[in-house]
């Protein structure tokens, strides 16, 4: 019964990490796992990935279903193998590069590669296989606040934390959709109706007041994170 329930992360094990298996019958094959997760990748780019298929991959690749299935057991490994085509190299880990400034960059090419491909917030979610790509971001993380007095838990906790901070924000940039971004949108929203109660919320009437620094959510957010890593490793530091 165990065999049965961990079948489905064996295959995605095999595809992202292992040789996958080739067709024993027919012709040499003519399809390659990067071909076939690029064919994926557009129907998600342009249609989200609730469109994605078997049967919409295998047409678009001007093959029959049970043709792709020779290559990619089903859809759950497809959308696997998708992802680790679609997400971007992480940066380079540090060098002589101050921690903080690589986090910094780690999180804003992140960023990159969700609002590139918006799927991927659908399809990174619970517990599952990574590939080496997407692996090799968390090791970025971990390896720049390595030797800071962090914990090996804090470390990866941290990366949880800078993810979790860029999906945030993509999710709301997502849901405004093309009609601007989800700050400015809210501004809009809520501004006629706080200027005529600015008695009742008088201090968010001043705060909507004041001239700029607006829309710059991702990148206050990312400071105010860095800044608790920052106390967090003096802390440590400053113990006898």
């Amino acid at each position: 019964m165990a065999a049965d329930v961990d079948e489905p992360a064996n295959e995605t094990v095999r595809l992202l990490w292992g040789q996958p298996a080739k067709p024993t019958r027919g012709p040499k094959p003519a399809l390659s796992l990067e071909r076939i997760a690029a064919a994926g990748i557009e129907v998600a780019d342009t249609e989200g990935l609730g469109a994605v298929s078997m049967q919409r991959v295998a047409g678009l690749l001007d093959y029959t279903k049970m043709a792709l299935y020779r290559y990619v057991p089903g859809k759950a490994e497809l959308v696997a193998l998708m992802v680790e085509f679609a997400v971007a190299e992480p940066p380079a880990g540090p060098a002589d590069g101050h921690w903080r400034d690589h986090l910094a960059t780690w999180a804003r090419e992140l960023t990159r590669s969700f609002v590139a491909h918006p799927w991927l917030l659908d399809a990174t979610v619970g517990p599952r296989v990574m590939g080496p790509k997407e692996l090799a971001w968390l090791e970025r993380v971990v390896s720049a606040l390595d030797g800071h007095g962090l914990t090996g838990a804090e470390r990866m906790d941290a990366a949880v934390l800078l993810a979790g901070h860029v999906r945030g924000i993509v999710q709301q940039a997502r849901a405004a959709g093309a009609e601007g971004s989800p700050e400015a949108r809210l501004l809009t929203i809520l501004s006629g109706l706080v200027r005529q109660h600015a008695d009742d919320y008088p201090a968010l009437a001043a705060a909507m007041a004041e001239p700029g620094g607006r829309d710059n959510a991702l990148d206050f957010g990312l400071a105010r994170i860095l800044d608790g890593l920052a106390a967090l490793i003096e802390r440590r530091a400053a113990r006898p």
